[in-house]
């Protein structure tokens, strides 16, 4: 890859929503501390110890944002492999812009509805499958753009 590459217009919005996702991900686990320091439960002994709290493994508010957060630590990082491998295929600017973009609003959006403020479903399946079915999108491209090299 040339350098050129580095300063295309998609690689470098692949690169800053990378970074936003990567910052949204470590505010998600912040939301888990916090809900944990709040309700004063914790999963080890030595955090509860220390913080006059109890231990235990399914508070059902600590629970919720927990799960959002493994959410995103299942979801996030296999868009950052494939949308780091789509951005070599050459995709639409326009294309490739509005993936990214809707794939990181989706995710905050979702840890809001799952973890900040909980909405009743379906809305937290859409905003779910929205970033879900991007990911796949980019992945099938990338499989269609390499399959004609064989």
């Amino acid at each position: 890859m040339d350098r050129d590459f580095f300063h295309s217009p998609v690689v470098q919005s692949y690169l800053f929503y990378s970074g936003v996702l990567g910052l949204k991900m470590l505010g998600t686990a912040l939301l888990t501390s916090k809900a944990r320091y709040t309700r004063k439960v914790f999963a080890n002994e030595e955090d509860a110890i220390f913080s006059d709290g109890v231990v235990k493994v399914n508070d059902p508010e600590v629970e919720r944002v927990r799960r959002a957060h493994l959410n995103d630590l299942e979801n996030i990082p296999v868009f950052w492999v494939l949308g780091a491998i789509y951005a070599t295929t050459n995709p639409s600017v326009s294309v490739a812009l509005t993936l990214f973009r809707t794939f990181t609003v989706m995710r905050f959006i979702h840890t809001f509805v799952y973890a900040v403020k909980p909405f009743p479903q379906p809305t937290r399946g859409i905003v779910f499958t929205i970033p879900f079915l991007i990911t796949a999108f980019m992945g099938l491209n990338i499989i269609i753009y390499y399959a004609k090299a064989f």
